[in-house]
């Protein structure tokens, strides 16, 4: 189960739960951590392309008409 779910309130915000997770994913990384860039300079590097990947699927599915008989991409 993802992150997002344990203990925490429920974002109202379309695809809430991977920008959480994707949120958590970056500010743990090594990149954040050891290196002390920035979230953004991570992300370009290529750190949490999983969740970026489900997170910008979960955005183009707001987008497609046919996501209101499918249902929202994500979690």
């Amino acid at each position: 189960m993802p992150k997002y779910y344990e203990g925490k309130e429920e974002d109202g915000r379309a695809c809430g739960g991977v920008r959480e997770d994707l949120r958590q994913c970056l500010l743990e990384s090594p990149c954040v951590l050891q290196e002390n860039k920035s979230p953004k300079q991570c992300l370009r590097e290529g750190h949490c392309r999983s969740l970026q990947v489900t997170f910008f699927a979960c955005k183009r599915s707001m987008l497609d008409t046919r996501a209101r008989f499918r249902g929202r991409k994500g979690y």
